[in-house]
């Protein structure tokens, strides 16, 4: 998968440029991003898509030295399930 890393999203695309899944996480503040949003379109669900999502942003937070606040029902699920990302969770 070749994920594109904007700011504050992690978005893979078609190759006509059509989105077909992204995670959003937007600054709260200086120090604090919300993950508020994931998706995968349908023709590519039940690939892991979402989750390799979350890893991708999980570490890009980490690297920035942030700390994520999950609103997204997905990201919650998530980091629930992955203990080693604890400590980026406000």
């Amino acid at each position: 998968m070749n994920f594109i890393h904007n700011p504050n999203q992690i978005a893979l695309y078609s190759d006509s440029q059509e989105l077909l899944a992204e995670v959003t996480f937007p600054n709260l503040n200086a120090t604090t991003v919300n993950i508020n949003h994931t998706f995968v379109d349908p023709s590519l669900r039940g690939q892991g898509i979402a989750g390799k999502l979350l890893l991708e942003a999980a570490e890009e937070i980490r690297a920035q030295g942030k700390l994520a606040l999950p609103t997204c029902s997905y990201a919650v699920k998530w980091f629930r399930e992955h203990e080693e990302y604890q400590d980026i969770l406000k």
